[in-house]
């Protein structure tokens, strides 16, 4: 063995005594695999769950139930309780600022508080909760409810994080059956802005909103100015109508700006206003139709937006009212 391939060999085997001689010894805590079967509400992952419903004579049905999370499947049936926790929608509304309303006990049905997951088997049967959307009975329409159903008792540990589904509930007239008005007597009396002329001599001013002609649109002003939000748009129907939503087309390109937090307000003789309606709209070019609060009769109604998507201005291609 010549001198150069022996000195290789004696740095190799030096090399690996040495990192055999600094090897860190670890000594793990043990971890029975017990600690990671849970059962859980698989809805819950989803939290809150949104279900608009249909206002139909038979009750509208949502699935609710619970899985078996760990290795491989349960040796042995597991049974598991189901309950509604009314406290559960304070500290829910605090947590998470809102302000929904308990679903009231006689406009629902829980199919079964108990179940079990059986033996070889990943979840219990579905569920069901079965809500009532018409007759005496019937929640009332266009208003947001809370229901949160919990996991209370089962014969392994339960995964706190997901041991409760909250249910946002609303019953919502078909919005097919609402065509929206004629505007041939429309008129626009009021705005925060508008671009007079940065966008073009036919297009840019608060009229072009309701022009029929999803091309043009009303800007809020930038040139020689940018004010910010809130941005609103009045408008005056002509005659009194009861008004039950507005539609909404936004300018038919993507840019920043479609109008995003939107409050409307009504009023009949222009003088005194009531608050009719919050929503959130997206930032798509797609037709959007929203119900109000309820159903009014109004002459008058106020668009306010209150923030546009990634940007302090905003622009609105058709405004309508059903």
């Amino acid at each position: 063995m010549s001198f150069n391939k022996f000195r290789t060999l004696y740095v190799i085997i030096a090399s690996l005594l040495l990192l055999a001689a600094c090897k860190n010894k670890y000594d793990l805590p043990d971890q029975p695999l017990a600690n990671y079967i849970k059962v859980y509400m698989p809805a819950a992952v989803n939290n809150p769950v949104s279900r608009v419903l249909a206002i139909t004579d038979s009750a509208q049905v949502i699935i609710y139930g619970a899985d078996y999370g760990g290795a491989g499947y349960p040796q042995a049936d597991i049974p598991v309780t189901f309950s509604v926790n009314p406290a559960l929608v304070d500290s829910f509304n605090r947590a998470n600022n809102t302000a929904y309303t308990l679903l009231p006990e006689h406009g629902y049905t829980l199919s079964e508080t108990s179940a079990v997951i059986p033996r070889g088997q990943l979840s219990t049967p579905p569920l069901e909760l079965a809500v009532k959307t018409s007759g005496a009975d019937g929640i009332a329409a266009l208003k947001d409810y809370l229901l949160p159903i919990s996991i209370v008792k089962s014969t392994i540990t339960v995964n706190e994080q997901l041991r409760t589904v909250y249910f946002v509930i609303r019953a919502q007239p078909n919005l097919a059956d609402y065509p929206d008005f004629d505007r041939s007597a429309w008129r626009i009396i009021g705005f925060s802005s508008q671009e007079a002329s940065g966008e073009g001599a036919d297009n840019g001013r608060a009229v072009f909103a309701i022009d029929n002609n999803a091309a043009t649109y009303w800007h809020t002003q930038w040139q020689g100015g940018s004010p910010g939000p809130p941005h609103y748009i009045t408008v005056d129907m002509g005659a009194v109508k009861t008004l039950h939503g507005l539609s909404f087309l936004d300018r038919q390109s993507d840019n920043d700006g479609k109008p995003q937090s939107v409050t409307v307000e009504t009023s009949i003789d222009n003088l005194s206003w009531e608050p009719a309606g919050s929503f959130t709209l997206q930032n798509t070019k797609d037709l959007q139709k929203q119900f109000l609060s309820g159903f009014r009769d109004a002459r008058y109604f106020r668009v306010n937006i209150l923030s546009s998507y990634n940007a302090t201005y905003t622009h609105l291609a058709e405004l309508n009212a059903f």
